[in-house]
């Protein structure tokens, strides 16, 4: 009998709330052990509680030494080697015109949107080539296809996620490691409604008209639901996605354009 979903012990990032919770608690439910993560301390003991069983750490990706302790904390947590990563966590970064994004504004985008996905993913792979089998699904954005006005960092951090994932999927295949980037369209929750009083007052237009564009220029015409994230991820575990690396997955309702 082939590998279930359940056989899994994964880690997912930024798991306090959004669609990080969703994945976390689907696998959980799947029967998966689960390791999630976040700067978020009460939200992952909200989770903890709906969850038991569900392991949690405090997580600063900004900061590889906090990363560091999650991972090497992983095996015992578990009780098993990290099979999936879900490297999701990601911050909005400033909403300016490029002449007046400041350099440490850029430089903590990429840290946390880019460098944390590396690292992350530095870290489990040597115990998945051990077993010959692994997947890291990283989150980028369908604005690394359309572009952003005013979200400069944001977007090339998400674009570089990508090329992160295509050139792992590469180097990792021969030892059985699957990487596979998933690009979300706007997702409804707190994020996204935060995103958008910023940008409605970056453009000077209301937040009704703004978020109105966010779903105009979506052929489906909607936002997409954290569900619709955990969905794919969890598809890309089970046996019908084992045969998916190096594939950038947009889950956006074919998001066309972005103002």
């Amino acid at each position: 009998m082939g590998r279930v979903l359940s056989d899994n012990a994964v880690l997912v990032t930024a798991a306090a709330g959004g669609a990080g919770r969703v994945i976390a608690k689907t696998f959980y439910d799947a029967g998966c052990k689960v390791l999630a993560c976040d700067i978020d301390k009460g939200g992952l003991a909200q989770l903890a509680e709906a969850c038991p069983g569900l392991e949690v750490m405090v997580c600063d990706a900004a900061d590889p030494v906090s990363i560091s302790q999650v991972c090497a904390s992983a095996l015992q947590k578990l009780g098993a080697p990290i099979s999936v990563l879900v490297n999701n966590v990601g911050i909005a970064g400033p909403t300016a015109a490029a002449e007046d994004i400041t350099l440490e504004d850029w430089n903590t985008t990429l840290r946390v949107n880019l460098t944390s996905h590396f690292l992350f993913a530095q870290s489990v792979i040597p115990t998945m080539r051990s077993a010959g089998r692994g997947l890291i699904v990283n989150i980028s954005s369908g604005s690394a296809k359309t572009g952003l006005p005013l979200r400069l960092p944001y977007v090339v951090s998400k674009g570089a996620v990508l090329s992160l994932t295509q050139n792992l999927a590469r180097e990792l295949g021969p030892s059985g490691i699957r990487v596979n980037a998933i690009l979300p369209g706007p997702i409804r929750g707190a994020r996204i409604q935060k995103i958008i009083s910023e940008k409605a007052r970056a453009l000077n237009v209301s937040e009704a008209d703004y978020q109105a564009s966010l779903v105009r220029y979506t052929s489906l015409r909607t936002l997409i639901e954290p569900e619709d994230i955990a969905a794919t991820v969890a598809f890309l575990a089970s046996p019908g996605g084992e045969r998916i690396s190096g594939q950038s997955i947009g889950v956006d309702g074919n998001l066309e354009w972005e103002e």
